[in-house]
């Protein structure tokens, strides 16, 4: 939620004292290695092949699952309770959010959400719906990190209320189009202490919290704020929603900019984010989101152009695409589906911005 732009490193070099409210997991996961994935964003001279006869799905059709939606519509109403009591100078209560986080792990809906959430219309204020979509997406990767379910859920939770600071700030600063002055910057830059101070109102059982929550936007090369905490300094959990705060930031449109093509963010994470944030988690985030995330539109070989509607954790570069555009630039009637990873002459040449749409 923070503006790449406007941010300059906060000379406040206060830290915090309170012992890792975390537990550190060391274990090393399998993922795509940096190396080859930073070949595939690079790589501007593939080969074309002759489209041979491929077999197509029904066509797709957005139909959810009622409970995916009941549970996304949910996680947005806690986000705008939690809104207006923060703005009302009242008391946060984890418990009902905490429930729904038991339940959506219980129903292994995680993965289902993360998709809904990229896919779904922006119908939301972008200041609500931030933390929910980084929230699901936490999840995912709470889950390939090996955290147990009681991390989850302190990772869920945390994930989604990171930036209630945020919601003491003008909304005629958060709309704002263009650069922020002084100032504006200023009470940007205030917003992790002013959660950290929301949250540690909710007594020492919740202390954690405020403390995960004042560091996500540190860095581990003492880039970050507000008190420039270096390496193991950084709590792992903040690192990890600190990571997918900046990638649906990048990838979700702002009052003051368009959003970023996914697979941009992502060679922005891979370039930048080698120093900012521990390899093991960068490895795991690259591992769950894929090259080509959910909602990326793409061009395949033959010059049709689709949307990537599910990723292949097996085959992270052949997704299963919902195909809108032909070979020609035209607008198909009847949008397709086609798995990738069943037709082996057809593949992703790169992405498109929805700008750049026939």
């Amino acid at each position: 939620m923070v503006r790449f732009s406007d941010i300059v490193k906060d000379k406040d070099r206060k830290k915090p004292t309170k012992e890792s409210p975390e537990n550190r997991d060391e274990q090393e996961d399998s993922a795509l290695s940096n190396s080859q994935i930073a070949r595939v964003l690079s790589d501007s001279q593939i080969s074309m092949v002759r489209m041979e006869k491929a077999s197509f799905a029904a066509p797709f059709k957005e139909e959810w699952n009622a409970e995916v939606i009941t549970y996304y519509e949910k996680l947005v109403d806690r986000a705008i309770d939690v809104r207006a009591r923060v703005r009302n100078d009242q008391g946060i209560s984890a418990s009902p959010i905490l429930s729904d986080l038991h339940d959506i792990h219980n129903k292994d809906l995680v993965d289902k959400l993360y998709e809904y959430s990229m896919l779904v219309p922006g119908d939301h204020e972008w200041v609500l719906v931030h933390n929910v979509h980084v929230m699901f997406l936490s999840l995912l990767v709470g889950q390939e990190m090996g955290y147990d379910v009681k991390m989850r859920l302190k990772l869920g939770l945390a994930a989604l209320l990171e930036n209630v600071g945020m919601y003491k700030i003008p909304e005629s600063v958060l709309e704002k189009r263009g650069s922020l002055d002084d100032k504006e910057r200023g009470l940007i830059r205030e917003h992790p202490k002013n959660s950290y101070e929301i949250l540690a109102q909710m007594g020492e059982r919740y202390q954690w919290l405020a403390e995960v929550a004042v560091q996500v936007h540190e860095r581990t090369d003492g880039s970050g704020y507000p008190y420039g905490l270096k390496g193991g300094e950084v709590y792992d959990l903040s690192s990890v929603i600190g990571l997918i705060d900046v990638y649906v930031a990048m990838i979700s449109d702002r009052p003051y900019r368009d959003k970023i093509v996914q697979t941009d963010a992502i060679k922005y994470i891979l370039e930048k984010g080698k120093e900012q944030f521990p390899s093991k988690i960068r490895k795991v985030f690259m591992h769950q989101i894929s090259l080509f995330p959910v909602n990326t539109y793409v061009m395949l070989n033959n010059k049709s152009i689709g949307r990537v509607l599910s990723t292949d954790r097996e085959e992270p570069l052949r997704p299963t695409i919902e195909l809108l555009y032909d070979s020609e630039g035209k607008k198909l009637d009847m949008p397709e589906v086609i798995q990738l990873s069943q037709n082996p002459l057809l593949y992703i040449t790169e992405s498109v911005h929805e700008k750049d749409l026939p």
